[in-house]
């Protein structure tokens, strides 16, 4: 991530944290912000695969990083870096969030969580997914969407580089609106990955055996 991109991400901080937690309403969208949503839209539909190193900082404040690896539609995987002990993968309908420390394991379906609207088969920012802000400063674009029959489960903000386009960061607002931002860097897309990336016994394992 260049300074340029840096410093502009930090000046949309104040404006994630100022949402009112009940702001569900739909923006009404200029010509400027259709044209954006249409180049967004079609950004996001050719990205078949990723990986990329991530820099995230969690709802208390803690900042980790690790490897992400994304299949669209449906798969994720996000490897947190050692000492942190915890593993998110996407697949098979579900999120699954394991942390080895504690040997603990807590499944969530995927279409009740926002990242479901990136890991979607044909990403559309219409329809259920209702485009509730769009922020520009220079050099930077940000788009915030939620479910709108599932308005309460969170929300998804997604930041681009304004010119070329390109995805940097995205933070999800859970439901009980706390924020975790995750910032991209070293991005590589179209790669293939194994299977085997996006799995993960649910099987309960005795405890101080290894998780396979």
């Amino acid at each position: 991530m260049n300074r340029r991109t840096a410093l502009a991400l930090l000046a949309l901080a104040p404006i994630f944290a100022a949402r009112p937690a009940r702001a569900i309403s739909a923006m009404t969208l200029s010509p400027e912000d259709r044209a954006d949503v249409a180049r967004i839209e079609a950004y996001l539909n050719a990205i078949h695969t990723l990986k990329a190193r991530f820099e995230q900082i969690a709802p208390d404040g803690g900042d980790s990083s690790g490897t992400i690896w994304m299949v669209r539609p449906g798969r994720l995987r996000v490897q947190y870096d050692p000492p942190v002990p915890y593993l998110l993968v996407a697949n098979h309908d579900q999120v699954i969030f394991h942390d080895s420390q504690l040997d603990q394991t807590n499944a969530t379906p995927l279409g009740d969580t926002p990242l479901s609207i990136l890991l979607a088969d044909h990403i559309a920012l219409t329809g259920d997914i209702m485009i509730t802000d769009i922020t520009r400063v220079p050099g930077v674009i940000q788009v915030t969407v939620l479910r709108a029959r599932r308005w309460w489960q969170g929300s998804l903000s997604l930041v681009f580089d304004a010119a070329p386009l390109v995805l940097r960061q995205w933070v999800v607002l859970d439901e009980q609106r706390r924020e975790t931002r995750v910032s991209l860097s070293d991005m590589e897309f179209g790669g293939q990955f194994p299977d085997a990336l996006f799995e993960f016994a649910l099987t309960p394992t005795p405890r101080g055996a290894p998780v396979r």
